[in-house]
This record gives C-alpha cells, sequence and structure tokens, in this order.
C-alpha cells in the first residue's frame, strides 16, 4: 500500500461525524487485500472492526484510529483538497486512519503469534459517539480485551517525538444548552411580559464563575460561553425567550459531573426567581476523561525507546476531550501523543494539513505496541 496516496485519498473524501458513507466503504475495499480473520461492521454507524486472530490463547489488543472530519472549509491549496463543502481532515484523521490501515498490511505480512488484534476505525468521533455506539453494539463483551491503544498528531512538539503521560491525559468535556421560555409582550409595556434576561445573565456569571483555570491544579476546570442568545430581531417586541450554549471540561470524570449538577441547580434556582419563566437543559457531545493506565504507558515509553524516539513526558493533561477517553474507562490502555512538528498548525486550524513523513512513525509505534502486548 502507498501510505501518502492512501492518506491523500482519505482528506479528499473527508466527510462529516456520523455520515462517513465513502470513507467506511474505502477502508473496507482496503482491508479486503490485507485478509482480516473477521470484519465487523455495524448497523446505524461506520464503526468497523478488523480482527486478526492467531489462533493460539493470548491478550487481546485493540488498536483504535479515527475517520471522522471537521466542519472547517478547504483553504489549502492540495491536489487531494476535501472534496466536502465545509468540511475537511483539519485534525488529521486521515493520517490516523491511514496509519491502522498500514499496521492492517503489517498483521497480513507478519500475522501475530498469539492471541488477538483488534484493528478499531473509529467513526464519529468529533462528536464524542463512535466509542459509545461501539460498547453498547455489545461486540466487545465477546472478546477478554487486555489493553487498548489510540494514537493522536500533535502539533507544536517536535516531528516524530512521542508524548504520554499516566494518569488524566485528555480532560473530561460535555457541551450545555440552556432553552429559557418566558412571555413575548409590546416593547413599550414589557411589564406584560416575562423577560429571561435576568435570569440567563446570572446564569452565564455563575456559570463562568465555576472556573478554575491553573491547569497543573487538581480542580482545574472551564466553563466556556459559546453562544448567549436573548430575543429577536423585532424591535417593537419585548424578549420573551432565549438560550445560552455552554462547553465545560474539567481534569477528572468526578469534578465535570460535579458541575453539570452544579449547573442544573443554578439554572433551576434563578428560573424560579422569575415567575412564570420556564427552562430545559440539554447535554450533549460527551467526552469521557482519557485515564491513561501506568502500565500502558509504560508499554508507550518503551516502544518508542525501541524505535529510536524521543520520549517527552506531558506534565498536565490536553485541555480538548477525545472519545478514546471512553474506551479507557472500560479497558486499561492509553492514548498517547505523535509530534507533528512545532512549525505546523494547530489541530482544526484551516490551514492543518497532516504531516506525511510522521505516517511511518505512527506505523512503527503501533507494531511494536502489538509486540510488546503480546
Amino acid at each position: 500500500m502507498n501510505y501518502i496516496e492512501t492518506r491523500h485519498q482519505l482528506h479528499s473524501l473527508a466527510e462529516a461525524s456520523g455520515r462517513e458513507d465513502k470513507t467506511a466503504e474505502t477502508i473496507l475495499h482496503l482491508l479486503k487485500d490485507f485478509a482480516p480473520t473477521r470484519l465487523h461492521t455495524f448497523p446505524g454507524n461506520h464503526n468497523i472492526i478488523a480482527e486478526y486472530d492467531s489462533g493460539a490463547d493470548g491478550p487481546t489488543l485493540l488498536l483504535r484510529g479515527d475517520m471522522d472530519a471537521v466542519g472547517v472549509d478547504e483553504h489549502l491549496d492540495l491536489p487531494y483538497a476535501s472534496h466536502t463543502p465545509g468540511y475537511a481532515h483539519k485534525c488529521g484523521h486521515d493520517g490516523h486512519t491511514t496509519i491502522l490501515l498500514a499496521v492492517a498490511e503489517q498483521l497480513y505480512l507478519n500475522p501475530p503469534k498469539r492471541g488477538k488484534i483488534l484493528l478499531f476505525f473509529q467513526a464519529a468521533e468529533e462528536t464524542g459517539q463512535g466509542c459509545a455506539q461501539l460498547i453498547c453494539s455489545g461486540v466487545l463483551s465477546s472478546y477478554n480485551i487486555t489493553m487498548a491503544f489510540a494514537l493522536h498528531n500533535i502539533p507544536g512538539i517536535p516531528m516524530h517525538s512521542i508524548t504520554c503521560r499516566t494518569g488524566s491525559f485528555t480532560c473530561a468535556v460535555i457541551s450545555c444548552e440552556i432553552k429559557l421560555d418566558g412571555q413575548t409582550s409590546h416593547a413599550a409595556e414589557p411589564e406584560n411580559g416575562i423577560s429571561p434576561f435576568r435570569a440567563a445573565t446570572s446564569i452565564t456569571e455563575q456559570l463562568l464563575a465555576l472556573s478554575h483555570p491553573r491547569l497543573s491544579d487538581d480542580n482545574y476546570q472551564i466553563v466556556t460561553l459559546v453562544e448567549s442568545h436573548i430575543g429577536e430581531t423585532a424591535y417593537g417586541v419585548s424578549a420573551g425567550h432565549g438560550v445560552l450554549r455552554f462547553t465545560m471540561r474539567a481534569k477528572s470524570e468526578a469534578l465535570l459531573q460535579a458541575m453539570k449538577q452544579k449547573t442544573e441547580n443554578i439554572a433551576q434556582t434563578e428560573v424560579d426567581r422569575t415567575p412564570g419563566l420556564s427552562h430545559e437543559i440539554r447535554w450533549l457531545e460527551y467526552f469521557a476523561g482519557g485515564q491513561n493506565s501506568e502500565e500502558a504507558v509504560n508499554i508507550v515509553r518503551q516502544a518508542a525507546a525501541d524505535n529510536g524516539l524521543t520520549y517527552i513526558e506531558k506534565e498536565v493533561p490536553f485541555t480538548w476531550g477525545e472519545d478514546f477517553g471512553l474506551l479507557t474507562q472500560h479497558y486499561p490502555g492509553a492514548l498517547f501523543g505523535l509530534g507533528s512538528g512545532t512549525d505546523t498548525p494547530p489541530l482544526h486550524h484551516q490551514d492543518f494539513d497532516f504531516p506525511d513523513e510522521i505516517i511511518e512513525t505512527g506505523v512503527k509505534m503501533m507494531v511494536s505496541i502489538s509486540k510488546l502486548v503480546n
């Protein structure tokens, strides 16, 4: 397989979370040449598992690569630019999938001598749905999974370097929508309406005050207001409805759940202060906190050493969420970072493009991990 051509092909497809039709079709087509023992596909989503079974007793290892794109327009003049308006691979999932496909080729050429290796091609990572869909399918319950690993390219650190840490590696993250419903009135008679303004203002101030922004502290948590909308463009009408949207992230799962409870209490208290006002809270796009086990991190560190790669111990977790965190809540494992260059634009930036040079490095790491676990 020509790794670079494959990555470029996947880049051009660039499909939204949950709509990875052509991407999944391409992955399945390429996997046929690498003869997995068994292929699992799933009704209602585009997750794929390629199983390589040695036929002998031994550990079961799961390796993950994600496949969905993000909602950012392609601005780069690339011969393999995204064909999908409004979506492009600005997080590098095209590279992650290519690495896992290359691992499939290596397993075809050099099958595991014992145990099983599961290659999980994940859909809907960006919305935090893919891992939950896999777990809910029940497929993993038929395997005794020993460990699970995934990588993510990391701009801002030297190309080909590896970064990891034991414990919290990515934050627990969730999004929140609070709808406030009162009653409109004539703008000349606002006393005849029920305005959500005071409740919205107080809720916003109290939620933002929950933030503890020092990442090195155990109680790190951040509340970010992403949208605040009250009323509409109708100058003769007093506002009667509003919506507030936040993202919340914390260093631990317990902190995030505590923030959720505080949010619900604050919203209820402030709405009750305005007679006739009602509210509805929706929780969206949940990412479980990523927890790396010490044993798994030691394996990552050893794999880096075996390949002559620089290992960087991460002092604090990444502030973004990653859906692989849900798997580390169920199985011992680790997500680790693969340096994509100090001059590479940040993830989700319109100028980001996964560096082809690090594909082989990612493959070497995954293959070494599979040998160390076995």
